[in-house]
């Protein structure tokens, strides 16, 4: 039987991700389809009620993935109980029937180069560890590399004067990205896509900014928000979100004792997943000066219903208009735009006000 190798949608990760396994192995690799609608009810429909909604966009993931073809199923883990999603996936799959290899690929709470390599050499008995290595550090360089220009968009594309053309640079750049040669390839499109973003005509003036925080996956799956970042640039506001997969893999263990020391007067210690993260960053956009704080997780996430009281009192302390969205799958879109309305509405006053 045909060998073909899929895993879990997450933003425009799929790209990295698939450039990472399809440089390594002989075996075909399948995206993830975008998630729709009906991942979200192939999900719902076969996880437990009360798991988090994380859970149920990955299992979607993987039933679309198998019934288009995947035989062998990747998943990460980590950080919350994110942890367990693994086993309490592959059961529910195969008692639903399918036949597939499924392999996690983190070992406890983080991925470990070596034991991700022997995953791969088993898929792949000629690869080299150089080989590991190199294509390894690239796909993190591309992730990087992906992660900055996405942080310049974030914060202009709400006053583009050419209406798409911030979305229409950024396709072309993850096309091209996807085809890169080698590292001095990759740092060249880096540079190239660069001077194109900072080129884009806008019009900003004084803008309202807001500070995006909260779960991971709520953070960097658009569909998981309904799109919220875009509803903000309609909105001709400034964005700053913290998360992304660069901060996931190798930032956010280097940044924990400045958290800490920053935190010490909320927080005396980790709150498990972005729980504390999200604590410093509630105090980093009001001393910033940020209008507002838009806080989102899935319904359920037990690291940020034990942040929330605590970032309550940071905005509280300075003054900071916060909204919170908890995201499930009955949720619709029409009651975020009302509520994100009305906060827009709250931020103009106050900064008129002022």
């Amino acid at each position: 039987m045909k060998k073909v190798i899929s895993f879990p949608h997450l933003g425009d990760y799929f790209i990295p991700i698939k450039f990472f396994i399809r440089h390594l192995t002989d075996i075909e690799v399948q995206s993830s389809p975008p998630i729709t609608k009906k991942t979200i009810e192939l999900g719902d429909t076969y996880s437990p009620s009360d798991v988090c909604v994380p859970f149920k966009y990955n299992l979607g993931n993987f039933i679309e993935a198998l019934d288009s073809g995947a035989n062998i199923l990747f998943q990460a883990g980590g950080g919350c109980r994110y942890r367990y999603y693994a086993e309490l996936q592959e059961k529910i799959l195969r008692d639903m029937g399918y036949e597939f290899d499924f392999i996690k690929l983190t070992s406890k709470e983080r991925i470990y180069f070596q034991d991700a390599y022997k995953i791969f050499k088993k898929l792949n008995e000629k690869l080299k560890y150089r080989t590991f290595l190199y294509y390894g550090f690239l796909t993190i360089l591309m992730i990087y590399y992906m992660d900055k220009l996405d942080e310049i968009i974030r914060k202009n594309i709400g006053f583009e004067i050419k209406k798409n053309s911030f979305l229409h640079i950024k396709e072309k750049m993850l096309t091209d990205f996807s085809h890169c040669t080698g590292i001095f390839s990759l740092t060249r499109l880096y540079f190239r896509y660069k001077r194109k973003l900072k080129k884009v005509k806008i019009k900003k003036k004084k803008p309202i900014k807001i500070g995006i925080i909260g779960e991971l996956y709520t953070a960097m799956e658009p569909y998981s928000t309904y799109e919220l970042e875009k509803k903000l640039a309609k909105n001709n506001i400034e964005i700053k979100r913290f998360t992304n997969l660069s901060y996931l893999l190798w930032q956010k263990s280097l940044f924990k004792k400045k958290m800490l020391k920053k935190c010490k007067k909320y927080c005396q210690y980790s709150l498990g997943a972005d729980g504390l993260d999200n604590v410093y960053r509630s105090i980093y956009l009001a001393k910033k000066k940020y209008h507002g704080i838009i806080h989102t997780k899935p319904f359920g996430c037990t690291p940020e219903v034990g942040a929330i009281p605590i970032i309550k009192t940071v905005c509280n302390d300075f003054h900071m208009p916060i909204i919170f969205f908890s995201f499930d799958t009955e949720q619709e879109d029409a009651g975020v735009d009302t509520r994100l309305e009305a906060f827009f509405d709250l931020l103009k006053y106050r900064k008129e006000k002022k």
